[in-house]
């Protein structure tokens, strides 16, 4: 999966008053205003799409501009004053503008004068201005209590920086609203905790849910054929070592699985399944859980789950629309005796990064079982060392959602604990249990999704454009 790109409204707030003032300068106004504004624009281009409709002076502008953005279908606005200004255009733009997630920044401009007696030095003061509109400005949103606002101020490349944190996270709550989750084929009966309730989960976050039945999974297995089996196989041993204790037929039966998997999700334009994989219905009628997903057919559009667990398939999508990386997911196991935290999770995992260890194996938490492939082999998979961001997302007692998240390194290590992906973990500047301890604290479940970077400034801009419980550790 690409990581998103927003699409950004520009909100330049100007003053009618001082349009056409510095005839007798080297640049009017609107010219010197402008300079600025095609540089913010172009900096804002290199990581988002823009929609720029120009200074906004009056009524007419902002009704144009919000009709620009609605059309535009952008993921929010970016609005600054570009020098003190009369507020009605800005107080009607924050009452009558749709809610969306909006950025309100002071750019500070450059100074270029130490006195102003002179004209052209009086108009690059007028110009440049930006910070009493600001303040004005900061008081409707406050007053009309806008949504979705973030606030700040800095120099231009420190504006940059945030808003394109800001738009990502903007932009996915934009993609949340379009996709489609689904859930194959309840949730997990043995684990209630992760339980979501699918019309707050609609409401409240965006994806629709689609349930998916064990029989459809059934007869999509039954229509991938021999070839594409036989295809995928290949690949995959060319890319990984295989045990030797490997049953070539549960391990078609494995993959065979998993391409069906994935097709079912690709019927349903489904961009992350939620697999119930301790269902026994499962076991009966398909005689295993898919081990191989993402399969090499996947181009990253597809991304699969366990447990049923409706939150942490939402944990690990926004992690793979904020860092366009590997995801995995993980629940922690148990300290070790030198503090550091295992973590593991069996079930479909992504083990393609190449930064990792994979390993075909048999799964021999399932090999004594009485289903018709016991044993069948997985995706064995070693979580790479490096920083990496923890998500966990569940539902509250009151019907909003939590997001908890921190910063972790993983340790490198070998294959270690059979039939799990699983992975080594200690927290910089913390204890081991200190936030095992947090995490009690909070009220959590088990799972979470990992992956390789810091996103906590997302994260956050994040949680408040959705008004979700936030916790960083």
């Amino acid at each position: 999966m690409k990581k998103l790109t927003a699409r950004i409204g520009l909100l330049p707030i100007a003053c009618s008053r001082f349009k056409g003032m510095g005839k007798e300068t080297p640049l009017l106004y609107e010219e010197r205003i402008q300079e600025r504004l095609s540089e913010i624009s172009e900096g804002i281009s290199q990581f988002a799409e823009v929609v720029n409709p120009g200074q906004i002076y009056t009524r007419k502008d902002v009704n144009l501009a919000m009709d620009s953005f609605y059309s535009g279908k952008v993921d929010c606005v970016c609005a600054f004053f570009l020098s003190w200004s009369e507020d009605f255009a800005w107080i009607r733009f924050l009452r009558d503008m749709y809610p969306l997630p909006l950025f309100f920044a002071h750019i500070i401009p450059p100074v270029t004068y130490k006195n102003t007696e002179g004209e052209d030095a009086f108009i690059e003061y007028l110009s440049t201005g930006g910070l009493v509109g600001a303040l004005e400005g900061s008081g409707s949103i406050a007053r009309l209590k806008r949504p979705m606002v973030y606030s700040t101020c800095g120099r231009l490349p420190e504006i940059l920086k945030e808003l394109e944190q800001f738009s990502l996270s903007a932009a996915l709550r934009s993609h949340l609203r379009k996709c489609t989750f689904g859930l194959l084929a309840q949730f997990n009966e043995v684990m209630w905790s992760t339980y979501v309730d699918p019309f707050s989960f609609f409401s409240k976050i965006g994806p629709e849910l689609r349930f998916i039945s064990v029989a459809t999974l059934e007869d999509a297995v039954n229509l991938v054929t021999e070839e594409r089996v036989e295809r995928t196989i290949k690949t995959l041993t060319e890319r990984y070592s295989s045990r030797s204790d490997v049953d070539m037929q549960h391990f078609k039966a494995s993959v065979q699985a998993s391409l069906a998997l994935e097709d079912v999700a690709r019927s349903n334009a489904i961009s992350m399944m939620v697999l119930n994989d301790v269902d026994s219905v499962l076991y009966q009628r398909i005689g295993l859980r898919p081990g191989f997903c993402p399969t090499p057919e996947n181009d990253g559009s597809i991304a699969v789950v366990p447990e049923g667990d409706l939150g942490v398939g939402l944990a690990v999508y926004v992690l793979k629309c904020l860092s366009g990386e590997h995801v995995n997911i993980i629940e922690p196991a148990y300290i070790e005796n030198d503090g550091t935290l295992m973590v593991v999770h069996a079930g479909p995992n992504d083990y393609t990064d190449p930064k990792g260890k994979t390993i075909i194996a048999r799964d021999i938490r399932f090999a004594r079982s009485q289903w018709k492939h016991a044993g069948a082999p997985f995706a064995w998979y070693v979580i790479p060392a490096g920083e990496k961001t923890l998500v966990h997302i569940s539902q509250t007692g009151a019907g909003t959602f939590k997001l908890v998240a921190c910063l972790a390194e993983a340790h490198s290590m070998e294959h270690q604990l059979a039939s799990y992906t699983h992975g080594c973990l200690s927290f910089p500047g913390k204890r081991t249990e200190e936030v095992c301890a947090s995490l009690l604290r909070v009220g959590v479940t088990q799972h979470y999704a990992v992956a390789p970077g810091n996103y906590l400034k997302e994260l956050r801009q994040f949680a408040m454009i959705m008004e979700l419980e936030y916790v960083e550790l």
